[in-house]
């Protein structure tokens, strides 16, 4: 299957923009519950993948990282073809209580019990297993978040919420290490107290959020095996801008795993650390993290609503989180410089959770009705490249490295390249959107 031409525009997808708002803007009610209910998924959810995978796999075999990377894609795995089936189940669930919210509640209470089995493992095959059901819960409840944004969100407030939804998920991620190194004492405590936060906040999200009622709307034929195969293939030159889209995000996503999931025994081997006295350093970089993303992100989204421009904000994230990584890559063995480095990747990372998060709305096909199908489709982009970054990490990290040691620098400086890859790709193919 090949991608479509950069100049054919889409068939069957958004039209190009004119200044109207598609659908009526949302409150301030929705808006905030929203904010919240990503926020207790993204700390239940990174907190794990930034620190306490990387705790347990040290506690169930010392002096194997590599599991890391194999336990990380296996869950990323499972949700790469969770994604698309449970988009089109919520597109076809009817209920009273809509759409989306039924899935939204089952999945998050999946998550949690996924990060008791972490907690409680035994082994790392166990622990490999909870993994997988927590990312089929969580990754599961984020989608449904989105799909909620893309039944809901007009044009106007894309950019603006989505930048206040990165900047939300941003501060999750690091709070969510932060609290995780302080209980690191308890294997429970250290996975479950973010999980509960992220049901809690979910579960307001449902309880207080009106869905319209979804019993009477009609359904387009029968779910066959066919059918569901069927969903996981779309037609490129049919959606053009979707697809060159998701190149770009695919290449974003999988330069960001390549070194996010390693970081904490990055940060423990260039400071001299044992990997369970690290969390109190990743939660001070992560806090500087929090101001450089929230600076990105809010700002970025914004400024994108008010100029009406997506794409060049995404090469500019792609460029400033390549800068950051390649700082990191060459930085010596104290503190500081790697301080800087990770300002500058966060502070690029800010700006493309943002503006892109809004792109992917505005190029969303089939929004009113096929909407969970193509974000399960578009989640693609997020969880195969966190399925592949972490198994392909190894690889690189062996390269020229001494016995015992890992190549970091080449690893940063492959992340990089994708990083900016993504970017010049969304820059120059996507055509409807500026």
């Amino acid at each position: 299957m090949t991608l479509p031409p950069a100049n054919e525009p889409p068939i069957g997808g958004p039209a190009l923009h004119d200044g109207a708002d598609d659908q009526p803007k949302v409150g301030a009610k929705y808006i905030w519950l929203l904010i919240g209910a990503q926020f207790g998924v993204y700390m239940a959810l990174v907190a794990p993948m930034s620190y306490s995978l990387t705790v347990r796999i040290a506690q169930l075999s010392p002096g194997n990282p590599e599991f890391l990377g194999f336990v990380s894609g296996a869950g990323a795995l499972a949700a790469v073809f969770a994604g698309p089936l449970f988009g089109m189940l919520s597109d076809r669930t009817r209920s009273r209580l809509g759409r989306r919210r039924p899935w939204l509640l089952g999945s998050v209470l999946v998550g949690l019990l996924g990060l008791a089995v972490v907690a409680l493992a035994g082994d790392v095959w166990t622990l490999g297993l909870g993994w997988i059901i927590t990312q089929l819960g969580l990754a599961t409840t984020l989608a449904m978040l989105s799909n909620s944004m893309a039944d809901r969100l007009p044009e106007s407030q894309r950019g603006k919420i989505a930048g206040l939804n990165g900047a939300a998920t941003m501060v999750a991620a690091i709070l969510g290490v932060g609290v995780a190194s302080v209980l690191v004492f308890s294997n429970l405590a250290l996975l479950l107290v973010p999980g509960v936060v992220g049901v809690l906040l979910v579960g307001l999200f449902v309880l207080l959020v009106e869905e319209p009622d979804s019993r009477g709307a009609l359904l387009e034929g029968r779910i066959t095996v066919k059918k569901v195969f069927a969903n996981y293939i779309f037609d490129v030159k049919r959606y053009s801008d979707f697809s060159w889209n998701w190149l770009g995000r695919f290449s974003f996503n999988f330069g960001l795993t390549l070194t996010s999931t390693f970081t904490t025994f990055f940060f423990a081997g260039k400071l001299d650390v044992p990997v369970t006295e690290i969390g109190g350093i990743v939660a001070i970089t992560g806090f500087l993290g929090v101001i450089a993303t929230v600076i990105g992100a809010a700002g970025s989204g914004f400024l994108s609503d008010k100029l009406r421009r997506r794409r060049g904000f995404v090469l500019a994230s792609g460029l400033i989180f390549g800068l950051g990584t390649v700082i990191m890559a060459f930085a010596p063995g104290g503190l500081t410089v790697l301080l800087i480095g990770s300002f500058v990747s966060n502070l690029g990372l800010g700006v493309f959770s943002a503006v892109d998060q809004a792109l992917v709305l505005d190029v969303l096909p089939e929004r009113a009705t096929e909407a969970g199908r193509f974000n399960g489709i578009n989640q693609f982009s997020t969880t195969i490249p966190q399925s592949l970054a972490p198994l392909l990490a190894p690889a690189f990290l062996a390269i020229g490295a001494a016995e015992g040691q890992s190549n970091y620098p080449l690893l940063y400086l492959v992340s990089a390249a994708f990083a900016v890859a993504g970017g010049v790709v969304i820059l120059l193919r996507v055509k409807s959107v500026r």
